[in-house]
């Protein structure tokens, strides 16, 4: 297939780097601005059900030009004779970008295929809340939900809700990376499948760097700190909204992921190592007392509430110099209509003096409910979605990461994928603690996260991580 175009959707709403913070349906609205086209029918989506599942808006279809559609199910005539009219429940991605267009793309294919409904019900826009939503129906032996999206760090917590998935899908699982194969299985229990993979990068205006006599995107994070003060004094007489810099600094998972950079980044550790708490070092200060110095300088005062969308909103508004956010902001970037196409790129994420750069380790993860009334039409539809060809189409519409390493050489797949190029596909990638905290990870991180979320409010960090560090190992015990 040549010259394949994505099918972009926006609400061509503008966003703003400090208003509106608390106003839910104007941020929901921001959000829309960067859904992305997966399929050529989304016209009928809008106006369609997949099972009891409706699209969360009607957006505006900005540009549609030989779109790429889902995949064709394989064996689908086999399916359909043995599970027609039965319906599943998936819980997807969350219901306020592409992600949640692509589950109900695939979702629609998948029951013109086959006969089989599915249900999509987007997952809780907070990974912690998200966590918490599974975990309530899991205890509760519900059977509410057949097929669901996990965390990378999840399934040691939700190992004994899930079916054994090695029979049906082993097979297909010796495409994916083995390590994150590894990563789901669970006392010789292959649990759950690789969806899609993930990794914390740099993303720079390539044309205010020109603009302002840079050459190359920073190195380090003072090299960062410098550029970005230097862009956004001469940005902010045009544009009082501009920012140097935006990254996730709420209270929630996405400040784990982005300050394990920070730390592990100069040197500091991965907040516990050796199966001790490590984080309350002098290189974990410095460095997150130095994020704390930028909040309301080179970044908005109001990043300490930023999640993904927040960052990546009034970055490809044209609204900030840099972004630390996951591959899928690429595609709102490269967008018809999008204020900053052709003016930006990727890199790998800065780093301290003698040390090197690295990429939290992120992505999701398909399981099968244990207590699902239909395991069998299940598994099949964790087969689809796992399966090359669907990697291929996650990868070209929605910039998702593949965790098929032969579909992340397709050439298509690399044309639109940039931070695939072997600079930055391969930098470092660090772990966040959930070998060590197993069934207490969501309790570790929260610790982790709130601590962080008050240095960056103000605290110095000398005299909030040895609380961290006292409270992890007390979980650890």
């Amino acid at each position: 297939m040549t010259n394949l175009a994505v099918e972009v959707l926006a609400a061509r709403v503008e966003g703003s780097n400090e208003k509106g913070r608390g106003d839910v349906k104007r941020r929901k609205a921001l959000a829309m601005a960067g859904l992305v086209g997966a399929v050529a029918l989304i016209a009928s989506l809008a106006a369609a059900t997949v099972g009891n599942a409706k699209p969360t808006a009607s957006p505006t279809v900005v540009k549609q030009s030989a779109a790429i559609a889902p995949p064709a199910v394989p064996n689908a005539a086999k399916l359909r004779a043995k599970y027609k009219g039965v319906q599943l429940t998936f819980v997807g991605d969350n219901a306020v970008g592409g992600s949640h267009v692509r589950d109900l793309a695939l979702a629609k294919k998948f029951t013109h295929d086959t006969g089989i409904k599915i249900k999509v019900l987007p997952h809780p826009e907070k990974s912690d809340e998200s966590y918490s939503q599974l975990a309530r129906n899991f205890s509760s032996k519900s059977s509410a939900f057949d097929v669901v999206m996990m965390d990378v760090v999840w399934p040691g917590a939700f190992a004994p809700y899930l079916v054994d998935l090695k029979k049906q899908l082993g097979k297909q699982a010796k495409l994916h990376a083995q390590g994150i194969v590894q990563n789901s299985t669970i006392g010789g229990r292959l649990i759950a499948m690789p969806w899609f993979s993930d990794f914390g990068i740099l993303y720079y205006r390539t044309d205010l760097l020109k603009k302002y006599g840079y050459k190359s995107p920073p190195k380090t994070w003072t090299q960062l700190g410098t550029m970005a003060k230097k862009i956004q004094n001469g940005e902010k007489a045009a544009n009082p909204n501009f920012a140097g810099f935006v990254y996730q600094g709420n209270s929630y998972e996405g400040l784990t992921c982005d300050a394990l950079e920070w730390i592990a980044s100069v040197g500091g550790g991965h907040y516990i190592d050796g199966g001790k708490a490590s984080i309350n070092n002098t290189k974990a200060a410095n460095i997150l007392n130095l994020q704390r110095s930028w909040v309301g300088t080179i970044a908005p005062r109001g990043v300490t509430s930023y999640g993904e969308e927040e960052a990546r909103i009034p970055f490809t508004n044209g609204n900030a110099a840099f972004m630390r956010n996951w591959p899928y902001a690429y595609s709102s970037g490269v967008a018809a209509g999008s204020k900053i196409k052709g003016k930006f790129s990727v890199t790998v994420l800065p780093h301290g003096p003698g040390a090197t750069s690295v990429g939290t380790v992120g992505g999701w993860q398909l399981g099968v409910s244990k207590f699902s009334k239909h395991k069998p039409a299940a598994i099949e539809f964790v087969r689809y979605l796992t399966s090359p060809a669907v990697e291929r189409f996650d990868a070209i519409t929605n910039t998702n990461v593949p965790t098929i390493p032969a579909v992340a050489k397709d050439k298509a797949v690399v044309r639109t994928n940039p931070y695939l190029k072997p600079e930055v596909a391969t930098v470092a990638r660090v772990s966040r603690p959930s070998k060590f905290l197993k069934g207490h990870y969501n309790e570790g991180s929260k610790i982790i996260y709130q601590g962080i979320n008050q240095i960056l409010n103000g605290q110095d960090a000398k005299s909030v991580l040895p609380g961290i560090q006292s409270r992890l190992n007390r979980l650890l015990k």
